[in-house]
C-alpha cells in the first residue's frame, strides 16, 4: 500500500493545503500519475446552494492546489459510474470535512470496497482529516457531529488502528467538557483490542507497504487499553502499529 494520511488541511493564517503541499508532491513523485480521482463527499458546508454545489466548489478548491503541483483533479461525484471511476483511477484523494457524510456516501455509492481494493493493490491514496479517518477500520474516532447516519461505521480498514486527527492536548480555557484524551480513553474502554493514534496538526502518517512513518515536527500520541499513553516522534520506528 501507499498511503498519505494527513491530520489537517489548513493551519491558522495559512493557505489551503499549504503546510502538507511538499509532502503531497514528494509522495506523488514516486508514481507515474497525472490525474487524481477526488472524493468530495465530506465537504457538505462549502456552498449555501446545496450539497452538489458544495461538491463542485470542493473540486475546484482542491483542483487549484493540485494544478500548482502539476496534477489534474477530477471528482467522483460527476462520474456516471463511481465504482468504475475508482477502478480506473491512477491515484485517489479524499478530502476532509464531515466524516459521517463521507462514510454515508462511500457506502451509498459502493466506492468504499472499490477504494479499499485499489489501495491494497498499491494505488496511491491521500486523505486529510476525514479522509485520514476513513483509512481506519471504522469512523468511531472522528471529531465530527453525526449529521447523517451511514449504512455502517465500517471504513476502508487499510491501517489496523484508529486515527484521531487534529489531536489536542487540552481543552480551551473555561470549557467544562471532556478532553480529547478522555474521549479516546472512553473509546478504549469499549474497544479494548485496537490502538488509537492522536495526530497533531501539521503532521501526517505515510504508509509504504508495511512501513509506517510519522512526518512533521510534532510527536503523535499512542493510546492502548490498560497502558499509559506514549509519545512517538518522527524518528521512531512505527511499523509495529501495522501488525
Amino acid at each position: 500500500m501507499n498511503l498519505l494520511l494527513i491530520s489537517n488541511s489548513t493551519t491558522a493564517g495559512g493557505e489551503y493545503l499549504g503546510w502538507p503541499r511538499r509532502y503531497i508532491s514528494d509522495f506523488l513523485a514516486k508514481f507515474n500519475v497525472k490525474k487524481i480521482l477526488f472524493i468530495p463527499y465530506a465537504g457538505v458546508g462549502l456552498s449555501d446552494e446545496g450539497v452538489e454545489a458544495a461538491f463542485d466548489a470542493y473540486e475546484k478548491k482542491v483542483g487549484r492546489v493540485y494544478e500548482e503541483l502539476g496534477y489534474e483533479i477530477y471528482s467522483v461525484h460527476k462520474e456516471s459510474d463511481p465504482i468504475k471511476a475508482v477502478k480506473e483511477a491512477e491515484a485517489i484523494a479524499v478530502g476532509g470535512g464531515n466524516t459521517f457524510h463521507l462514510v454515508y456516501k462511500m457506502h451509498e455509492t459502493g466506492i468504499m470496497n472499490a477504494i479499499r481494493e485499489k489501495a491494497l493493490e498499491g494505488t496511491p491514496y491521500m486523505g486529510w482529516s476525514a479522509g485520514a479517518n476513513v483509512a481506519c477500520p471504522t469512523l468511531r474516532t472522528t471529531n465530527d457531529m453525526p449529521i447523517i447516519e451511514p449504512e455502517s461505521f465500517d471504513c476502508l480498514n487499510l491501517v489496523p488502528f484508529q486515527i484521531n486527527p487534529h489531536y489536542l492536548d487540552a481543552n480551551p480555557q473555561g470549557h467544562g467538557g471532556e478532553t480529547r484524551q478522555q474521549r479516546i480513553e472512553e473509546f478504549l474502554l469499549v474497544n479494548r483490542d485496537i490502538n488509537v493514534v492522536g495526530i497533531r496538526e501539521e503532521c501526517l502518517l505515510e504508509v509504504e507497504g508495511d512501513k509506517l512513518m510519522l512526518k512533521g515536527d510534532k510527536s503523535m500520541r499512542l493510546f492502548r487499553y490498560g497502558r499509559e499513553h506514549t509519545e512517538l516522534k518522527n524518528t521512531d520506528d512505527l511499523s509495529f502499529l501495522m501488525k
